[in-house]
């Protein structure tokens, strides 16, 4: 399980492009937003780093 803290993420519209960018990278992945605390967790079979790049990518790079 990966865990982001995401400062940009501040909407449902915000963790929707998060969500929609992170399942777009792996349709397998499960995750999990809690908006109010701004982070994301990630279970995935990819590795961190290519998780970053894909938010970072999405314009919601991890803190």
């Amino acid at each position: 399980m990966h865990e982001f803290h995401i400062p940009a993420m501040t909407c449902g519209h915000c963790a929707s492009k998060v969500n929609t960018a992170l399942k777009r990278f792996d349709a397998a992945c499960d995750i999990q937003v809690d908006l109010s605390q701004r982070k994301v967790s990630v279970r995935s079979g990819e590795d961190r780093a290519a998780l970053v790049e894909v938010l970072s990518e999405a314009g919601y790079p991890p803190a």
